[in-house]
């Protein structure tokens, strides 16, 4: 059988599916399709398999229905998983238009969980002991039930499924990129369609100081359009900036440190523009604000990719989990290049948790709302505060009279941490206040108003 896969010069391979995680189907021979290797302008179109290395390119977004036949025999009582293909037939999409070509021609790690989830697992080198320790609530009685001696499930369907039904628009399993926090898809997506030394993002300041460090990293060129004193975004400014370099431009909403969420309206017209690149929404707050997420636009742009996080309205910082959604031939493209199994087990059961839990996420959206009013209004009723910037998610940005940077530091000193963000774009004295529990958002206004007055400004 090797020998007959083996490629002579002008022949295809023949590739077994791609896997997912979840699969209960038997194996079948109608599951090999003839392919050949990938080529930046057919990216839809499967590649080969490099027998020497185990790896397949692309991975073929995770379906459940699909069948496989694994490269390998394996026990009768084990279960093979299952991958969609891509159709061949398929219109290259903006990925292969703008995608570095190193990265359309990559031949992803195949990982063990690729062929099978059960049976007698002896092909990933695990400890099949079992795990030296255990979640701290988990240790007397010990429960182990997430097996955590094995490897995750390296494409996350379950959650994807979860998570695609409760933002709508739409979009499926095929739509969604799981992540170690929002921060992964946004290196990703610089790694992917940057070129370092060549390519450039556009951003607009003040915004998340993520994009600059990535590019930084990834030795990507930084164009930046400042955003209007109003934190608006001046749209015949940016486009007139792009050059042919210009791969992706990033969109914070709602933004941070403004706090103000972009118009959908604003993001479809970029979307619908001469700019020939991607749109990235990030939208770490959008729960928080009532203008509603840019993954309503996903299924109907191509151009769009929103990232999100479980990090900001679910509670869930200390997870780091996040998505991006996107057009499916991007997302593959993420999948291809992501860490094999970049998303650990404890992390996924979490966030599985999380997504039956919708009423808690809202009634504590409510709560952070409400005291975000309360703490508003009381920063307005301060003589030494200029400004309080009208917000869309779950902090404030506020504008002293002065020695904004001594306030912060002195409050810090006395146990209340706030963000100085004085040194960006527009915000001259401004402080960026996370609101907080009512008692904690009262130590704040306390604080502040002793602060200044120890001052003496």
């Amino acid at each position: 059988l090797l020998l007959l896969l083996l490629p002579s010069p002008s022949s295809s391979l023949l590739v077994p599916k791609r896997p997912c995680c979840h699969s209960t189907t038997p194996p079948s021979a109608a599951s090999f399709t003839a392919t050949r290797p990938l080529a930046p302008s057919d990216f839809d179109r499967s590649s080969g398999i490099n027998i020497e290395e185990d790896r397949i390119a692309p991975p073929l977004q995770p379906s459940p229905t699909t069948p496989t036949t694994p490269t390998t025999t394996a026990d009768a009582t084990a279960t093979p998983i299952a991958m969609s293909s891509s159709d061949s037939s398929a219109t290259p999409g903006i990925a292969a238009r703008l995608a570095r070509p190193n990265i359309l021609s990559l031949h992803p790690y195949r990982c063990a969980r690729d062929d099978y989830s059960t049976g007698v697992l002896l092909d990933a080198n695990e400890n099949a002991l079992g795990p030296t320790s255990l979640p701290t609530n988990s240790l007397d009685p010990p429960n182990n039930s997430l097996n955590l001696e094995r490897y995750p499930c390296p494409y996350q369907v379950p959650l994807k499924r979860k998570y695609a039904s409760y933002r709508g628009g739409g979009i499926g399993v095929e739509n969604i990129f799981v992540g170690v926090g929002s921060d992964e898809a946004i290196d990703l997506l610089m790694r992917i369609f940057c070129a370092p030394g060549k390519d450039a993002i556009m951003i607009t300041p003040p915004t998340y100081g993520m994009y600059k460090v990535c590019a930084n990293v990834n030795d990507v060129e930084i164009q930046k359009v400042d955003l209007t004193p109003e934190f608006d975004l001046r749209i015949p400014e940016m486009l007139a900036a792009v050059t042919p370099a210009t791969k992706l431009m990033f969109v914070c909403s709602p933004g941070n440190p403004t706090a103000k969420a972009i118009p959908l309206s604003d993001v479809e017209t970029l979307a619908t523009s001469s700019y020939r690149g991607i749109i990235v929404v990030d939208e770490a707050y959008v729960d928080f604000s009532d203008q509603g997420s840019a993954v309503s636009l996903v299924k109907k742009y191509p151009n769009v990719v929103v990232c999100q996080t479980l990090s900001k309205a679910f509670g869930l910082a200390g997870i780091r989990l996040g998505f991006a959604i996107g057009s499916p031939d991007v997302i593959q493209l993420m999948n291809n290049v992501k860490a094999p199994y970049n998303v650990n087990s404890l992390t996924s059961e979490v966030a599985m948790n999380a997504m039956e839990n919708i009423e808690t996420l809202d009634r504590n959206v409510e709560e952070l709302l409400k005291q975000r009013d309360v703490v508003a209004t009381r920063l307005n009723e301060l003589d030494f505060v200029t400004k309080v910037y009208p917000s869309d998610s779950n902090f404030l940005l506020f504008r002293l009279k002065g020695e904004a940077q001594q306030v912060y530091k002195v409050m810090a000193d006395g146990g209340v941490v706030t963000r100085y963000r004085g040194n960006e774009t527009h915000c001259d004295e401004c402080i960026r206040v996370t609101i907080g529990s009512e008692e904690e958002n009262e130590k704040f206004l306390k604080l502040l108003v002793e602060t200044w007055e120890e001052i003496g400004v």
